[in-house]
């Protein structure tokens, strides 16, 4: 069975990858589409280690950061302007500007949605160790809904969450086996389980459980163990997502996830049939790096 494809919303357009390439279309402030495609060397290919269970989540999950970053850069350097003349294409961001920006994305997550809970938690008269990580774990998915609701209300984020939704609802379309055309891909959901807000807040489940190992620790004790702990919580949430993704069609699973999907609701909007344009020129610029597109794929993009 083929690699699920997966993606991302980035400024005016949206990234897709496989399992060794990976795409961004972006629509330009001129209304063409702009198309930059990149290879992707697999760390887990390395080292069977590295494709073990859990750890091949950390690992996904890091390859995913760092690919969604450089998509980011070149995005904002057609969204911004007119920024490539001709057929060039922008300049990525440079590779330490890439580790700084990395750096302070997830100290600020881990700051605001690890430590700040587990600390807003120590302050409670809480003596039971069992009745404070859940306390914990309430403060951080109501920390992690406020903030995404609060991301939802502001304007300027509207057209990044219709990408998002783009995105859903080209890949939805895709693994129907459907025609990828705007047409066809807005008939489908803007729901998809593999999201990433839905792994954000299984992230926060799963901690409630690792860290109700630890009861309740002196608070330097709490602060190094919610933060050393992450990536084997973030591996757990990758293999539940993962396993998720590939029975979509088990209902009693899918009630299960139903929080995280709901959750998607903050985080898309119905996107335009143009923007669904960009979704799929991005999909299948990856689908025919990895050799996926039948010949109809391809006889409908010639012909588009």
């Amino acid at each position: 069975m083929a690699e699920a494809i997966g993606g991302q919303a980035v400024l005016e357009g949206v990234m897709m990858r496989g399992p060794r390439n990976w795409a961004v279309a972006v629509r330009k402030p001129d209304g063409e589409i702009a198309q930059v495609t990149r290879t992707i060397d697999p760390i887990a290919a390395r080292h069977w280690a590295l494709r073990l269970p859990v750890v091949r989540g950390v690992v996904a999950l890091g390859e995913s950061l760092a690919i969604g970053f450089r998509a980011l850069s070149v995005s904002a350097n057609y969204a911004a302007a007119d920024a490539a003349e001709g057929d060039e294409e922008p300049q990525e961001i440079g590779r330490w500007a890439l580790v700084f920006s990395f750096a302070v994305a997830i100290g600020f997550a881990v700051m605001l949605f690890k430590v700040s809970p587990a600390l807003l938690a120590d302050l409670l008269p809480i003596k039971s160790g069992g009745w404070f990580v859940i306390v914990e774990g309430l403060i951080r998915v109501s920390i992690f809904v406020a903030y995404l609701t609060l991301l939802s209300l502001i304007p300027s984020l509207r057209r990044v969450f219709q990408y998002h939704a783009a995105e859903h609802k080209a890949i939805n379309a895709y693994e129907a086996g459907e025609e990828l055309t705007p047409a066809t891909a807005q008939r489908y959901s803007l729901i998809h389980p593999r999201c990433g807000t839905a792994f954000l807040l299984w992230v926060m489940v799963i901690g409630v459980f690792v860290f109700a190992l630890f009861g309740r620790p002196a608070w330097y004790w709490l602060i190094v163990t919610r933060i050393a702990l992450l990536p084997v919580i973030a591996g757990i949430a990758y293999e539940l997502i993962r396993f998720a993704g590939k029975h979509s069609g088990n209902r009693t699973l899918m009630t299960l996830l139903a929080p995280g999907l709901w959750l998607q609701r903050l985080t898309t909007r119905e996107p335009t049939l143009d923007q669904l344009e960009v979704s799929i020129r991005a999909l299948k610029d990856v689908l025919e790096k990895e050799g996926r597109m039948t010949p109809s794929d391809r006889l409908i993009e010639v012909m588009a």
